[in-house]
Order: structure tokens, then C-alpha cells, then sequence
């Protein structure tokens, strides 16, 4: 009967001990796997892109001052021509009608001249013989001081008409090649308020410049004597290079954001760049080399609280850490200190670093780490096996190990 009883206590004891193991082990915590990376050395570049299109340093419209008919043309697209050239004449032969006219109407006021002149002489005689009245006198001596004024009111006619004459012979006004021709022979031209384009004359296409539309949340970082790289789709393969030669002041309105003109000076030795063409723009605001570099998300990891609890952190180190956490949805700036965790053998340890420069993808970093260290970024999917019980904690000091001796 003894027997009896102490078996069944047995299988009791067996069965509640197992019970007890059973609700240890399933709230016994359980680490997350980790998503890690290494601590790479490389570049880190702040850039600003844009898109602009190219244009001559200097361009000008040739128009004209006078309507008539082109007669004839001396030029065509890409036409190199020089300062004072004709490029093309317009029809003389009205002009020439106003002129003829003006030169008569001088002759006319010249004759009219000399005839009140010398009847003026002969009053001017007989006043001061006291045989005509002071009347009479002022009246020759105002018909002579007029047909005067009209003779130079005639002269300045027939100039104006010799000027419109001489403006029917267009010339180009500098050096530099024809990028556009807007008339043909024997289209009438109408000069009103608006002198009508006739030519577009681009000097010296071996330098260029980009016109380029930079948003205005990143015109502050952009700064005359900057280096830029661009490309072109008429040469996908190649590389440009300009430098920031001017930032306009006047904002333009593109898709009701304001956008800021940046003048970049291109070099186009071999001509290959031409007017127009759209570039595809990065200006190159800083670069760092030979630094250490991790991905953003590094810096901004911070392990749950459980976590924080199962390797026994002190609550003063977690409230110090916490204070320097960087949000995720702020972005780090250069000086910024911060905690990034590094993967040990057991368990993640927290290393100060401080943070550098970043490019969206990437943040610089430096402090107690090195290349090749392996870094947190987040938690995986799946769960890991329980850690043990014993783990180290690492902001505890470590006490030297024993060995019993029998």
C-alpha cells in the first residue's frame, strides 16, 4: 500500500514538474533575428539635379526697321558669319521714291531761302532809310527765319529717308553662326511697334551655357563656382562637365513651384553640344572620400524595450540612448551624435558615433567602429531560438572566471 502511494506521488510530482518547466519555457523571451549590414568605407556626394536646356552664351535676333519686301538673301541656317556682313536686302525702290522726294523738298527750301534772304536785304535797306514801316521790317525778317527752319526740317527729311534706305540692307551685328532664318525672298516684312525677326545669330558656340530650373528647396545649397556634370540624350553615353557661373535672383512659377534660373558655362570645343538640347543636371555641392558609411536605417534602430530589458540595461543608459535616437522620419545632419547597435557574438552592443554627411541613402559616420563591424538596420520575420538565460549583459563589468581545483 506504501508502495502504492509513494508511486502515485511520484507520477505528481513528475506531472506538476513538468507543467512548471512547460510555463517557464513558453515566457521565456525570445530574441528577433537581425537584419545587419557592414560597415563599408567609400564616397559620400551631396548633389543637387536638375534639367535645363543649352543655349549660346550670346544670341541675337537680327530684325528690321523698315517694311518692304526681301529681295534677297545671303545667308541660311548655320551660316558662319562676320560683324558688319549683309545677310540680306529689302526692296529700295519706295525708299528710294521718299528719298528723291525728301532731296527735292530740300531744293525747295534752299530757294526759298535765298529769295526771302535777299527780300529781306532790300526792306532791311529801305528801313533804315526810313522809307518803310517797323512792320514791314518784322514781317521779311520772319519769312527769312522761316524758310531757314524749313530748309533744315527738309534736310532732317531727306536724312531719315537715306537712314530708312540704308536699313534696308540688313547686316549681322557680331560674329557667330545662323541658328534660325524666319524669312524668304520675296516675303513682305512689316516693321510697326515690334521690329519682325529675321535671323537669329548665336556667337561663338564653343561656349555654351545650361539654363537650369533648380527647385527652391535646393537653391540654398547652390553656389557660384560649383562644379556640375551633365548628360544629353543626343549622347547618352557621354559626361559633360560645366561650373556654376551665375543664380538668378527672379523666381519662375514651373507646376506652381518656384523654380530659381542657375547659369552653368560649358565648354564645347568640338561643337557637339547644340542650342536647345535638354540636359539632365547634377551639381555637385560637397563629396566626402575614405570615410565610413552605413545605411540610413542604421541610425535609426533602436531595439524594443523587452530587448532592452533581457540584456539588463541599467535605466539610465536606456534613458540616455533614447535621448539620442533619431527619428525616422527626421533626417540626420551633419554633427549630430547618435547610438548605432552592433552586432557582438551574444547579444547587440550600442557604439556612439557621429554622423556625417547623407545622401538619402547612406550616412556617414564616425566613433568607436570600423570597417567590416557588423551593424543593425532592423528586425527580420522570423523569430530565433530562445537566447539563453545567461546572457552576458554588456553594460555590466566583467568579473574574472575561476576554475575548482579537487
Amino acid at each position: 500500500m506504501k508502495k502504492k502511494i509513494i508511486i502515485i506521488i511520484s507520477v505528481i510530482l513528475v506531472v506538476g514538474g513538468a507543467s512548471i518547466f512547460y510555463l517557464v519555457s513558453s515566457n521565456k523571451y525570445k530574441v528577433p533575428e537581425w537584419k545587419t549590414a557592414n560597415i563599408d568605407t567609400g564616397a559620400i556626394s551631396i548633389n543637387v539635379t536638375a534639367t535645363g536646356s543649352l543655349n549660346a552664351v550670346t544670341t541675337v535676333q537680327v530684325g528690321a526697321q523698315v517694311s518692304g519686301i526681301v529681295s534677297k538673301m545671303f545667308v541660311d541656317f548655320n551660316s558662319v558669319v562676320k560683324k558688319g556682313q549683309i545677310i540680306a536686302t529689302l526692296d529700295t525702290t519706295l525708299l528710294y521714291s521718299s528719298m528723291r522726294d525728301a532731296a527735292a523738298a530740300v531744293e525747295k527750301a534752299r530757294v526759298q531761302v535765298d529769295l526771302t534772304k535777299k527780300q529781306f536785304a532790300r526792306i532791311d535797306t529801305l528801313f533804315h532809310a526810313k522809307v518803310i514801316s517797323k512792320n514791314d521790317y518784322d514781317l521779311a525778317y520772319s519769312n527769312y527765319g522761316v524758310a531757314k527752319a524749313d530748309l533744315l526740317a527738309a534736310i532732317a527729311t531727306l536724312d531719315h529717308e537715306k537712314t530708312n534706305l540704308r536699313y534696308t540692307t540688313i547686316k549681322a551685328p557680331i560674329n557667330g553662326t545662323v541658328i534660325s532664318r524666319n524669312v524668304d525672298v520675296g516675303q513682305t516684312v512689316i516693321s510697326s511697334f515690334n521690329a519682325p525677326t529675321l535671323f537669329t545669330i548665336a556667337n561663338d558656340l564653343t561656349q555654351m551655357q545650361v539654363l537650369a530650373n533648380v527647385d527652391e528647396a535646393d537653391i540654398g545649397q547652390v553656389k557660384v563656382g560649383q562644379e556640375t556634370v551633365f548628360t544629353v540624350d543626343a549622347y547618352p553615353y557621354m559626361v559633360f562637365k560645366g561650373k556654376v557661373a551665375q543664380v538668378r535672383l527672379q523666381p519662375v512659377m514651373v507646376q506652381n513651384v518656384n523654380n530659381y534660373i542657375v547659369v552653368i558655362n560649358v565648354s564645347n570645343p568640338d561643337l557637339k553640344l547644340l542650342p536647345g538640347l535638354t540636359a539632365n543636371i547634377t551639381i555637385k555641392i560637397t563629396e566626402h572620400s575614405h570615410i565610413l558609411k552605413v545605411p540610413a536605417n542604421a541610425v535609426h534602430f533602436m531595439p524594443s524595450d523587452d530587448y532592452l530589458g533581457y540584456i539588463k540595461m541599467t535605466d539610465s543608459a536606456m534613458s540616455k540612448i533614447k535621448s539620442m535616437k533619431i527619428a525616422g522620419n527626421e533626417i540626420p545632419r551633419p554633427g549630430d551624435v547618435c547610438i548605432v547597435w552592433v552586432k557582438s557574438a551574444t547579444v547587440l552592443e550600442p557604439r556612439q558615433v557621429v554622423v556625417g554627411l547623407f545622401d538619402g541613402t547612406f550616412v556617414e559616420i564616425s566613433g568607436d567602429i570600423k570597417r567590416g563591424d557588423e551593424i543593425v538596420t532592423g528586425t527580420g520575420n522570423g523569430i530565433a531560438q530562445p537566447a539563453s538565460t545567461t546572457a552576458n549583459n554588456p553594460f555590466m563589468p566583467k568579473m574574472p572566471s575561476r576554475k575548482g581545483t579537487r
